[in-house]
């Protein structure tokens, strides 16, 4: 007691008092700190916050279908990631990924930012793989130029704008229930407008939008898609890569221009494409909405597998909206036919670039 008496009297002295006064002002000031700390959190908790890589854990897989304007001139794939374990040092998360492409499986590695799921350079994939990589860029991390870690807001008024001119803000605009072959998922609708409305859902706490569909920005005609995918299936542990099972091409097949303007038939005899013999391919070029375009101009060229030139016939013209090309294949393999627009009907040379791409299988 004479202890306690000692110092509360020493508290009570002239030169303590000062110091208590800054105690208790310390003191005060740190409470309204954490408590501010603690309202921030949990306001930032009750609007939710998302980024892409959200909720990203070790030991989780995500299978999606992801169609990309660029990539197989726009034919859909199959894309499964899997997030193995994260790497400390690096900060990225190391990602084995299967890519199913008309039965076809190519196999890598990517290593995935913690910031925003970019596949960083030290990403360990095959040359055929490149593209699908750059498909996922401009399509499942696409918005992580808007919301990259920590994320915004899924109640905020905008995100930001696109650089092209004119159209509206991303923008978040409420709630939806939306159903893939993944399960049904409750997410906050994304939407923007440049031309026709673009929408993406999202999940709060899963690391990729659930869904999407957007368009390309053109001035005529219908826009075409410029990416869209949709959540296939997801769980726990590493899922196993399905076996390769080529897929076949058969004639005739069709693709619509970049821009839709045009649509290109190719088609091809024998049917059965063989190593060493002739094949004839026939091409037909239409408008958008199906009538036959004449005096087209066009390049021809077919590459393999890994982008390499194998044949090539440039500055052909089509007079009447047909063509023939004649080709030997020296090798079996896949193979690409790509043909571009150079001019069509009087309009004289395009200032776009019109062109179709048409996966084949030499035997």
């Amino acid at each position: 007691m004479r202890t306690m008496g000692k110092f509360y009297s020493h508290l009570q002295s002239p030169l303590c008092k000062p110091l208590v006064v800054l105690f208790v002002l310390f003191s005060t000031a740190l409470i309204l700190i954490v408590s501010l700390s603690n309202l921030n959190n949990a306001l930032a908790q009750e609007d939710g916050r998302w980024y892409v890589g959200d909720g990203a854990k070790k030991d989780m897989y995500v299978t999606y279908k992801v169609q990309e304007q660029d990539t197989n001139a726009g034919r859909p794939f199959d894309m499964t990631i899997y997030f193995k374990e994260y790497n400390e040092t690096g900060k990225y998360w190391v990602a084995p990924t299967f890519v199913v492409d008309q039965g076809r499986v190519i196999n890598g590695t990517l290593h995935l930012s913690d910031l925003d799921l970019t596949a960083l350079g030290t990403s360990q994939i095959p040359p055929e793989m490149t593209k699908y990589r750059s498909a996922y860029s401009s399509s499942l991390k696409w918005l992580s130029s808007f919301v990259s870690k920590p994320g915004q807001s899924l109640t905020a008024q905008y995100w930001g704008k696109i650089a092209s001119i004119g159209g509206s803000p991303i923008s978040p605009t409420g709630k939806a229930s939306i159903t893939t072959p993944a399960g049904t998922f409750n997410t906050t609708t994304i939407v923007f407008h440049k031309g026709v409305d673009n929408t993406i859902w999202i999940k709060d706490g899963f690391p990729y939008p659930i869904k999407a569909q957007t368009y390309a920005d053109i001035t005529t005609g219908n826009p075409p898609i410029q990416y869209a995918f949709e959540l296939l299936g997801t769980g726990q542990g590493q899922p196993k890569a399905p076996e390769s099972q080529q897929q076949i091409p058969v004639p005739p097949l069709e693709q619509r221009t970049e821009r839709g303007t045009y649509i290109i038939s190719l088609t091809w005899e024998p049917v059965t494409i063989k190593a060493g013999n002739n094949t004839k391919f026939g091409i037909i070029f239409y408008d958008d909405k199906k009538n036959l375009v004449t005096d087209v101009g066009y390049n021809f060229a077919i590459v393999d597998a890994n982008g390499q030139l194998f044949y090539a016939k440039d500055n052909q013209l089509a007079s009447d909206g047909t063509a023939i090309q004649n080709v030997v294949f020296q090798k079996p393999g896949p193979m690409t036919v790509k043909v571009l627009i150079s001019q069509a009907g009087a309009s004289g040379p395009s200032n776009f670039v019109e062109s179709g791409e048409f996966d084949i299988v030499v035997q």
